[in-house]
């Protein structure tokens, strides 16, 4: 069965007719070309599919499209503006944040609504922010200090 569902994708208005229980992620990737969102485990657990919806980080591997109706969603392909950098991207390349790079949307995105959350954070905070999101080759130390390298540009002190 197909729903009209309607939402705004990364600034623009989006209208489709789709199956409203089909999973936000593959409306994302497979009919809306947009790629940078991660399939991980498919559960939930690894955060490699997190995109924000209305400000808020979500699995978008559990998400039903039909749950984004008259919503905000932006996916690591919109977070960047005018060509621009948004200060978390430009901390994970200072900072080396990625290693292999298959879990940085998801961790750049939980890490931007974590920031609009909490502009100020100390590092157990960040920890604590970002605890959900997995990271398989190890570099959880450098996306503390790029989350924390963000926190303080985007307040100013860089």
């Amino acid at each position: 069965m197909s729903d009209s569902i309607s939402f705004t994708l990364n600034d623009k208005s989006v209208s489709l007719n789709v199956d409203g229980d089909r999973r936000l992620l593959w409306v994302l990737r497979s009919d809306l070309g947009l790629t940078g969102t991660k399939f991980g485990c498919g559960q939930g657990h690894c955060g490699s599919c997190t995109v924000m919806v209305d400000q808020h980080a979500v699995r978008s591997c559990l998400t039903k499209v039909k749950l984004v109706q008259g919503k905000s969603v932006v996916t690591i392909e919109g977070l960047a503006k005018n060509g621009k950098l948004h200060p978390l991207q430009k901390a994970f390349v200072e900072h080396d944040g990625m290693q292999c790079g298959f879990c940085t949307p998801g961790m750049i995105m939980t890490g931007a609504a974590f920031l609009g959350l909490n502009p100020d954070p100390s590092e157990d905070d960040v920890l604590l922010g970002m605890e959900q999101n997995i990271c398989r080759c190890g570099a959880h130390k450098r996306i503390v200090q790029s989350v924390l390298a963000a926190a303080a540009e985007m307040k100013g002190g860089k």
